[in-house]
């Protein structure tokens, strides 16, 4: 394991300078620099404190986790139908559900729309691939069109329909997962 790139990777996905990094610790930009580069090795004190302003601590730092699954396949995605309320749902990312944000596509038969949730935590995005949809959150009602994306935070009851006569089809992500 590379310690230095593995905490200089850290500090750039915070958003932290080396000098930030090390006015936090206590500790020289140059001693930050040294370690980022592997020209010094810090003591189990320093790294635990180093860690702690990254947000880790040493058991998670030094687990190395297995290469992150990256690309996946038509065969990897999952679908389901729901003929009463005319759309079929299917999930991009296999377990998607234990990530952050949860990537589907839902196709929106004329007639038909998605199930309503219940407000939660999070926030929402679609992007209208074909046809039309409606984007109902609460009392309010928005058309989207192809080519045109909705975001909102679900603060209140939502769902999407489609009241057209041709299909229409929705990449949706939600942030925590919700589908």
């Amino acid at each position: 394991m590379d310690i230095g790139e593995k905490i200089k990777r850290m500090r750039i996905e915070k958003q932290l300078t080396q000098e930030e990094l090390a006015n936090r610790c206590e500790l020289s930009k140059g001693f930050i620099s040294q370690l980022e580069n592997n020209l010094t090795s810090p003591s189990i004190a320093t790294l635990i404190d180093i860690l702690e302003i990254l947000g880790t601590n040493l058991r998670e730092f030094f687990n190395e986790i297995d290469d992150e699954r990256i690309c996946f396949t038509k065969d990897d995605m999952f679908e389901t139908e729901d003929e009463e309320l005319k759309y079929t749902f299917k999930w991009l990312i296999p377990n998607s559900q234990k990530n952050e944000m949860e990537p589907v596509i839902i196709t929106l038969y004329p007639g038909g729309q998605y199930k309503e949730e219940k407000p939660h935590e999070g926030e929402e995005f679609g992007y209208v691939l074909a046809g039309a949809v409606y984007v109902h959150i609460g009392d309010k009602k928005s058309k989207v069109r192809k080519g045109e994306s909705f975001y909102f935070k679900p603060r209140a009851n939502h769902y999407i329909s489609n009241a057209g006569k041709t299909t229409a089809k929705v990449i949706w992500v939600s942030t925590p997962p919700s589908f």
